[in-house]
């Protein structure tokens, strides 16, 4: 596996863990389909299915993690959003959410949550 590959997996279990550490269930993980992926699927206590993005930046990166989900990667999570809800038959609230992960000089990650980031 890449390193990138692990670091983005490393920073998408930290993301499970602080949805379910706050009342929320994880339904899906890396849910792969032809517009694209959808990092995390996860209903809130309140029942808002939530479409998780994970961004991962290490320490001197440029910009801020969620300036990389632009206006294309959005329409592709729109996308992909609508086609898991009709593929599971679900009719419920739903919202796009973004994790950022940021990675300290000292190797820590912290998580900042941003609900209902974009519509």
């Amino acid at each position: 596996m890449s390193g990138k590959k692990a670091s983005g997996n490393q920073g998408e279990a930290l993301a499970g863990r602080y949805l379910e550490e706050r009342g929320c269930s994880i339904l899906d993980r890396q849910w792969r389909c032809r517009f694209g992926e959808l990092d995390i699927v996860a209903q809130s206590p309140e029942g808002v299915l939530c479409f998780v993005e994970v961004k991962r930046r290490g320490p001197g990166s440029i910009g801020l993690p969620r300036e990389f989900v632009d206006g294309r990667k959005r329409e592709c999570l729109r996308r992909a959003a609508g086609l898991y809800m009709g593929v599971h038959d679900l009719d419920c609230p739903a919202r796009f959410d973004v994790a950022e992960i940021y990675e300290g000089k000292d190797g820590g990650l912290r998580v900042v949550y941003l609900e209902d980031a974009f519509a």
